[in-house]
């Protein structure tokens, strides 16, 4: 409850409701386009089944947070959108490379008027929805929080406000993601906080770590 003061005395009265939403970028179901480091062990109908446990895994994940589900899709609009939960809303990326099209997507928000963001793949076996509520609290303090993946990328980024300077000069899909992206705020002047680094699912050693759990 916030407090209205008036003379004399002070009205509790509530506080707006925070505008939130989850990006969930999301490469189209292709065969011999996902997991291409992964299929380099397993082949690439192991790896498409690998990816589809991945995806079902995060969406099972993003459903149980009261934000609003915006999944975009990397090359085409799915016509078949009936096995998503009926909440989702759906958008198409768009930009040149990885870094524009995140910026693109949180820009197109951030002018819908929404208060806190937060970006994820599907490539994260380990992401709870009890992480992602802890990475909107962050937001409550902070410009920025950073969910660090072991390979030096990041699994999640959540932003309070648009920074388009946090996607530029990034040498995407290297161990230098994290760090560049940390070094640019502080610079900057930009407060930001950091949750538990996690795996991000690339190569066999990873899937070998998760498989059991996502087939189960």
């Amino acid at each position: 409850m916030g407090v209205r003061r008036e003379p004399g005395r002070a009205v509790a009265v509530p506080l707006p409701d925070m505008k939130d939403a989850v990006l969930i970028f999301q490469k189209n179901t292709q065969l011999g386009k996902v997991k291409t480091r992964l299929a380099a062990a397993i082949g690439d109908q192991a790896a498409l089944h690998a990816y589809e446990l991945l995806v079902k895994y995060t969406h099972r994940v993003a459903s149980r947070l009261k934000a609003q589900k915006i999944l975009w899709f990397s090359d085409y609009m799915e016509e078949d959108l009936s096995s998503y939960p009926k909440n989702y809303r759906f958008e198409l990326q768009s930009g040149s490379g990885l870094g524009e099209k995140m910026s693109n997507a949180f820009q197109k928000l951030f002018t819908e008027n929404f208060d806190r963001l937060l970006i994820i793949g599907t490539d994260c076996a380990e992401l709870t929805p009890e992480l992602l509520d802890t990475a909107f609290k962050e937001l409550e303090e902070n410009d920025v929080v950073i969910g660090p993946a072991l390979d030096g990328g990041y699994y999640l980024l959540g932003m309070r406000k648009f920074i388009p300077g946090i996607f530029q000069g990034i040498p995407w899909s290297t161990d230098q993601v994290a760090a560049l992206t940390k070094d640019y705020l502080s610079r900057n002047g930009y407060s930001y906080s950091q949750l538990k680094p996690l795996s991000d699912v690339d190569v066999i050693e990873d899937w070998n770590q998760v498989k059991g759990k996502l087939k189960s």
